[in-house]
């Protein structure tokens, strides 16, 4: 953990630069107002961590005073009328340098239903710090850099529990999750973020109290799904792992995913799966990700979308279990548990709202793209690569917009499957790649067609109709296998495959 200079050196650089001009001028209007660092970008500071979200208190200057300083230097927006911020954007700035700056508040339950942000909220100057800080959720995020004085406020346990790599909640931690059930989620969030620990009695707690994450009132879940979704999508993308045994110990995944129960006493077929149950092989296939065999062909983070994909590839397979025992196959077999597993990864996404966080972020997951991905996980298996027609590797493996994801999908799960060698079989990818090199490019780059449907119809004089699809199909296998190399050589060929 870096040293309280961090902080002064992380302040030094930026009050020498314009963003915070405005502070200076603020403390000597208003010499009794005090300007404060708080929460997780002080955490950060501290952990040697890169953080974006920069969050500043203002205590001893009425709120009108504030406002109309801040109007002087920037752009000034409130936002969230339930916590009152103010998003400053000083002068020569981007919105996306916005600075998070609000009064000291107090926030009061107004039942202790868990409900998120079921809250009173007490927003004045004249709230000390102290008392800002025990309303928090995690000691961690419980201080406070005063900017001038250089001075930290820590209640008691935030240096200490940063220093042991340790969640504790402010407080009793009973309290402070029934205040707001979501915090449980944003414990584990953190616990695998920051590879931290949680202290016995948060943990007990969060355990105990997990079933109120589908708690309903008024017929509306107390745990909105979307907050709910935005705390599980980061942190399965912080750290796959982490979180599907975070998620599964606690027993948030037995009340928000109870399909996945099975997946944990199913078993495999040896010799192919000497790794054992289909949720062993998860939690390979999840470790994976990490791997430098697979990061040395797919460099690029892993989003959310593909990470559940892998969580949930072999969901369908307790479902699906055929043993020679009781249904007398030849051995433990899974027919249809692809697309059985796609249907129901499709369902509980929807059911949780993994689309909600926005489509161009990271946390983002298409229940469609699940249902396909998971689908056509088998897609080399069912039929090889080198048997494959050009135009199908084509289709599924180049043109598609989830190609790619489906190739890091195939390539996680064979190298979580353990036949009895011990060493995982990827021949089936690799041939892949090669016929994709010899094509052309793995990276989208195949020739245009050299003819669109139109063009055959007026060639041939002929209708629209199944026919002309079957044309271009036959038309494409040929380019691709360079039989057909120009537009003179497709014209004679689609004449001599459709004679007048």
């Amino acid at each position: 953990m870096n040293s309280i200079s961090a902080i002064i050196r992380w302040q030094s650089k930026a009050i020498r630069g314009s963003f915070l001009v405005f502070a200076r001028t603020l403390m000597r209007k208003h010499p009794q107002g005090q300007l404060y660092l708080v929460g997780g970008f002080v955490r950060d500071l501290l952990l040697g961590r890169v953080s974006k979200d920069i969050d500043f208190v203002v205590a001893g200057v009425p709120r009108a005073k504030l406002v109309a300083h801040l109007k002087k230097y920037g752009h000034v927006n409130f936002v969230g009328r339930t916590f009152g911020v103010f998003k400053f954007v000083p002068k020569g700035q981007h919105g996306n340098d916005a600075i998070d700056i609000a009064l000291p508040r107090l926030d009061l339950p107004k039942g202790r239903t868990g409900a998120y942000r079921d809250v009173k909220v007490i927003s004045r100057s004249s709230v000390p710090i102290e008392d800002d800080l025990r309303r928090r959720d995690y000691t961690v995020n419980a201080l406070a850099w005063n900017i001038f004085d250089r001075r930290l406020i820590d209640l008691g346990f935030g240096l200490k529990d940063l220093r042991a790599r340790k969640l504790r909640t402010v407080g009793k931690p009973e309290d402070r999750f029934r205040e707001d059930f979501s915090r449980m989620l944003r414990g584990l969030r953190f616990a695998a973020e920051l590879d931290f620990s949680i202290e016995p009695r948060t943990w007990r707690a969060l355990k105990s109290l997990v079933s109120h994450l589908n708690d309903v009132r008024s017929g509306v879940y107390v745990v909105p799904r979307e907050v709910l979704a935005k705390e599980m999508m980061r942190t399965f993308y912080a750290n796959p792992g982490k979180a599907l045994d975070l998620y599964d110990k606690s027993g948030v995944l037995k009340i928000l995913a109870p399909e996945m129960e099975a997946m944990k006493t199913c078993p495999q077929p040896k010799p192919y799966h000497m790794e054992g149950t289909v949720w062993r092989h998860t939690e390979l296939a999840l470790a994976v990700l990490a791997s430098r065999r697979f990061r040395a062909i797919f460099p690029e983070r892993p989003d959310a979308e593909l990470i559940m994909a892998i969580l949930w590839h072999d969901l369908g397979k307790p479902y699906t279990l055929k043993t020679p025992k009781e249904h007398g196959v030849d051995r433990i077999r899974f027919d249809g548990h692809d697309v059985a597993g796609g249907a129901m990864a499709k369902t509980i996404a929807e059911r949780l709202k993994l689309a909600s966080p926005p489509a161009e972020s990271h946390y983002h997951v298409n229940p469609e793209h699940l249902d396909w991905l998971i689908s056509h996980h088998l897609l080399l298996l069912h039929d090889r690569a080198r048997e494959m027609k050009l135009t199908t590797i084509e289709k599924y493996f180049v043109r598609h917009h989830l190609a790619q994801k489906l190739q890091q999908l195939i390539l996680v799960d064979s190298l979580a499957t353990i036949p009895k060698s011990g060493r995982p079989a990827v021949k089936h990818l690799t041939t892949l790649w090669k016929i994709l090199d010899r094509l052309g490019d793995r990276r989208h780059r195949l020739p245009n067609s050299l003819l669109n449907g139109d063009n055959i119809m007026s060639i041939l004089n002929i209708p629209s109709g199944p026919i002309v699809g079957l044309l271009l199909r036959r038309l494409r296998e040929q380019q691709l296998l360079g039989l057909v190399k120009n537009k003179k050589q497709a014209i004679r060929f689609v004449k001599k495959e459709h004679p007048p």
